[in-house]
């Protein structure tokens, strides 16, 4: 079962649900975030809470990109292809960020990170999959909460570029 979220309070900086929904509202997008007592945790942890098939659940992915972090967003369902984001970024040396720096330097735990809401501009890749399906949901901060968003919407969100990056 979930449950609209609450509103947030000001005076709480660095609560990740909030810094998420901040970033919508400047933005201009819908304040659609969802609560929801089961966990997101994993992408099928993620289908049974939003009651949607694994392939539209988002995965928000952070890797360094030559020590650089960078968003890949990929459906659910795929998995990414190290080398396919290196040749997309013409990079030297990519992998996937730890949970512990992607804490430290985001303020998202690992089962809650969002596509947007970072600290700084952040470049992203998104999945062409993605694109396969009117509405993705994407996690909102933290492993409970979650909102909908087109994949056009999330690509204008993030300034992210569609590229074929899964295996």
């Amino acid at each position: 079962m979930t449950n609209k979220a609450p509103e947030g309070s000001p005076d709480r900086p660095g609560d990740p649900v909030e810094t998420v929904r901040a970033f919508l509202r400047k933005k201009g997008y819908p304040d659609s975030i969802t609560f929801s007592e089961e966990t997101i945790f994993t992408v099928d942890d993620a289908s049974r809470a939003v009651g949607a098939p694994p392939a539209h659940i988002l995965k928000s992915l952070v890797f360094l990109v030559d020590e650089k972090p960078l968003l890949v967003l990929m459906s659910g369902i795929n998995k990414a292809d190290v080398k396919k984001v290196r040749s997309a970024c013409n990079a030297k040396k990519v992998r996937m960020a730890d949970p512990e720096f992607v804490c430290r330097w985001s303020g998202f735990q690992v089962g809650g990170v969002p596509p947007v809401g970072y600290p700084e501009e952040i470049p992203a890749l998104l999945d062409e999959d993605l694109f396969l399906y009117p509405v993705v949901w994407a996690a909102a901060g933290s492993d409970h909460a979650f909102f909908p968003v087109s994949p056009e919407d999330l690509q204008n969100m993030t300034g992210g570029r569609k590229c074929p990056v899964r295996k």
